[in-house]
């Protein structure tokens, strides 16, 4: 059975443009895996906390050496791998906040980056471990930062994500754009247009 998790990152819950191209998306992919199972994880309404060094300290210390302690403090950060191990494919939306994504978002990545569980380190450098995976990244930006745009250097959320992905060993990763969506409608309709051709394929 395909299963689909869902990363809601907006703290926008009424008005969302990554929630609306999301809902599209998964309403495509459902119509293509009628049998399958949608997972989501809304981080605006149950945004994971910050890192710190009891968790930390936890994730470095051995599985046999883990106390009640430490395997309360990495609870969290184990069901959030969980739900990214069970899926086939991961579909995050997230707007631009300051150049980037949301903190939130930042925080579960914190989460599901783990050395030995998401990733290892080798003789050739850090090794992902979730290869058989996808990714769909969703973003929605006020203004318009792709690729030749005056302001694309300063797009840091596409690159992280992408780099992210890459790290924990998910390579086949595809990107939905709404650009300019502060400027009008133009943007969120080639959002959705990328949407339905990626579902033409």
């Amino acid at each position: 059975m395909a299963t689909l998790l869902v990363i809601h990152s907006s703290p926008n819950l009424q008005q969302s443009h990554t929630r609306a191209l999301a809902a599209r998306y998964v309403s495509q992919w459902q119509a293509r895996h009628p049998e399958g199972r949608v997972i989501e994880r809304d981080l605006a309404l149950a945004p994971p906390p910050h890192l710190d060094m009891a968790t930390i300290g936890a994730f470095y210390t051995p599985e046999a050496e883990r106390g009640a302690d430490a395997k309360a403090a990495i609870a969290l950060s184990d069901a959030l791998i969980a739900e990214l191990l069970a899926a086939d494919e991961v579909v995050i939306g997230a707007p631009m906040h300051n150049f980037s994504v949301p903190s939130a978002l930042k925080a579960w990545i914190d989460h599901i980056c783990r050395v030995g569980v998401t990733f290892r380190y080798t003789e050739q450098g850090p090794q992902g471990l979730l290869g058989d995976k996808r990714a769909v990244l969703i973003s929605a930006r006020g203004g318009n930062y792709g690729s030749g745009s005056p302001a694309s250097g300063m797009n840091h959320q596409d690159t992280y994500l992408r780099t992210v992905m890459s790290f924990i060993g998910i390579t086949e990763v595809d990107t939905i754009n709404a650009e300019g969506v502060a400027s009008g409608e133009a943007g969120l309709d080639e959002a959705q247009s990328q949407i339905d051709r990626l579902h033409a394929a």
